[in-house]
């Protein structure tokens, strides 16, 4: 099973502040020891989001708002990361995904690179960079509601000829809150609480996924990145298959 482990950002990461060395280190240390487990899949973080924009979709018609953002409904239902040539690429995206999906909110923000935060130079002639597009959670992804069978075709058709263009790396798409576990860390240590999450308000800061045998098995997991990224609050969420031109859900 995939799981994915999610941390939220603060006000000091939306300063656009980078880590710190320690941080850094921390960091790189359990992800290597995770990737050498053989259970690490993917993780990401996100650049703040005075560096994206918001998307809202209602009775047809988009709303682009430029960040930073206002923290409010931050329940994420899915996710996909593009590499595009600019973020009015990314809007465009992810317009045509709201015309199969119908309304809702979407978060576009940059991934962070590691020229981002001055860990490499940024490769010569790339003029690209890659974001995620956030697809906010709704009554039906919490419900577990599938997409009809023709939203499943209008997405993978979309999937496809995106992936081809180089534009289109992945897709996830989480289960409901509902199946998920949220860790807070505190003085006092860690408190777990199992979903659904009534309240997810703080933005995301970044992710990292890895496979377990089940929810317990990647707490194991969270629990260490909690205190690793230094979040006050992680959320765990089981991921469905991977999605890909062939096999489009929603997202």
């Amino acid at each position: 099973m995939r799981f994915i482990i999610i941390h939220k950002t603060n006000a000091h990461w939306e300063t656009g502040a980078n880590p710190g060395p320690g941080l850094v280190a921390r960091v790189g240390a359990l992800l290597g020891e995770l990737a050498a487990a053989g259970v690490l899949l993917s993780g990401e973080g996100l650049r703040p989001s005075s560096e994206g924009v918001r998307l809202r979709f209602s009775d047809g018609r988009r709303i682009v708002i430029e960040g930073p953002f206002e923290a409010g409904h931050e329940l994420p239902a899915g996710f996909t990361i593009l590499r595009a040539r600019s973020i009015a690429d990314a809007i465009e995206w992810a317009t045509r995904q709201a015309r199969v999906l119908g309304d809702g909110e979407i978060d576009i923000r940059p991934v962070t690179e590691p020229w981002d935060i001055g860990l490499a130079p940024r490769p010569e002639g790339d003029s690209t960079r890659r974001y995620m597009v956030l697809r906010k959670g709704s009554a039906a992804t919490e419900a577990g509601t599938a997409p009809s069978v023709t939203e499943r075709a209008e997405l993978s058709r979309l999937i496809e000829e995106t992936t081809r263009a180089g534009a289109h790396l992945v897709t996830e798409n989480l289960r409901p809150s509902g199946r998920g576990r949220r860790y807070k860390n505190s003085r006092n240590g860690i408190s777990v609480f199992d979903g659904p999450f009534i309240e997810t308000t703080e933005m995301i800061g970044g992710y990292v996924v890895v496979t377990a045998s089940s929810i317990a098995d990647a707490g194991r997991f969270a629990e260490r990145y909690i205190v690793a990224v230094e979040a006050e609050e992680v959320d765990v969420f089981e991921l469905e298959d991977i999605i890909t031109a062939s096999a489009a859900v929603r997202c």
